[in-house]
């Protein structure tokens, strides 16, 4: 097939794009690198069956000459990294909303193409019902405070996708857990793993935000890949959402441990007040665990990459690419 990825220099984003070469599509990458990177897919440059546009998504003119000629989007765009959605809430938003609608847009204007959408666990906010099923309510903080702005961004991406998919158009919704792997970066996805890693390496105090007893389910990047690609196979996904998580619950200072050993570090655990990093327009979600039975009946998707095993891939890429 012919696939379009937006924001394919990204971290999910490349790393699906690996995959997408290797089943043998033909694979149009489209970031404007705000938080990409090209670093991230130069080594697709000489695939032939690759081709990297380096624009927005808020471009219509340029999704007009692009939308026609491709069979999927896999639609990974977005603004991401909680510091840098609570320090630019506008700015976010902007990209998730208007971008998603002129995504979902073209697709419909220009044949009705099939749309993978990335969304992600924050539209469950501070939900405590756990395990999240993708039925369950959203739970949002005061709207003065910047952290649940991206979680109504991407509430509204989703009510869009829900509305273009009852005028026929092919969608299917797919909310993230806490992804990590090669290429996570500290500034945008993978922040809290990506950052307790470099801390790590660099022999820094590794700090961990608040009492660090909050959790996160860890999702490793091939498993993630993986669901995203059965998603865009299966035609019993069309129209629906789905949690692509891993159902193992971490607390986050058990995550800093952990990377501390596997990393041979000395660097001391320290806990900091959530204020000092984010500022005063934060609020922290105190779990976040998905339930994965519909993606598991429907799509055949299981996140079974293992933390410890996943870690240690991710800071072998890190201590090959970061500077210490």
């Amino acid at each position: 097939m012919k696939v379009l990825v937006t924001g394919g220099a990204g971290f999910i984003g490349s790393n699906l794009i690996d995959a997408l070469l290797k089943r043998g599509d033909t694979v149009l990458c489209l970031d404007n690198l705000s938080t990409g990177s090209k670093s991230n897919v130069e080594h697709c440059f000489k695939n032939p069956c690759f081709q990297f546009i380096e624009g927005s998504i808020l471009d219509w003119r340029l999704l007009e000459g692009i939308i026609g000629k491709i069979d999927v989007i896999f639609h990974m765009a977005a603004a991401v990294g909680v510091k840098y959605i609570v320090d630019n809430p506008l700015d976010s938003i902007i990209t998730n909303v208007r971008g998603t609608e002129k995504i979902l847009d073209a697709a419909y204007t220009y044949g009705r193409k099939k749309v993978i959408i990335a969304s992600s666990s924050e539209i469950y906010g501070k939900n405590k019902k756990v395990p999240y099923k993708e039925e369950d309510d959203r739970v949002l903080g005061p709207t003065n405070i910047n952290r649940w702005s991206y979680s109504a961004s991407k509430a509204i991406d989703e009510h869009m996708s829900f509305s273009y998919a009852t005028k026929g158009l092919p969608v299917v919704v797919l909310r993230f857990f806490n992804i990590y792997g090669p290429r996570i970066n500290e500034e945008a996805y993978g922040t809290v793993v990506a950052q307790f890693i470099k801390q790590a390496l660099r022999r820094e105090p590794i700090t961990v935000h608040g009492t660090g007893k909050q959790t996160r389910s860890f999702t490793y990047v091939d498993d993630c890949v993986k669901g995203i690609i059965r998603s865009s196979e299966v035609e019993e996904a069309r129209g629906k959402v789905f949690n692509i998580g891993n159902t193992r619950e971490t607390k986050i200072i058990k995550l800093a441990k952990l990377i501390k050993k596997l990393s041979n570090s000395p660097s001391p655990i320290k806990r900091i007040h959530y204020h000092d990093y984010y500022g005063l327009s934060y609020e922290d979600a105190p779990r976040r665990v998905p339930d994965i039975t519909r993606a598991r009946k429907i799509l055949g998707f299981d996140s079974q990459t293992s933390l410890e095993e996943g870690l240690e891939k991710t800071i072998a890429w890190c201590k090959e690419h970061y500077s210490h």
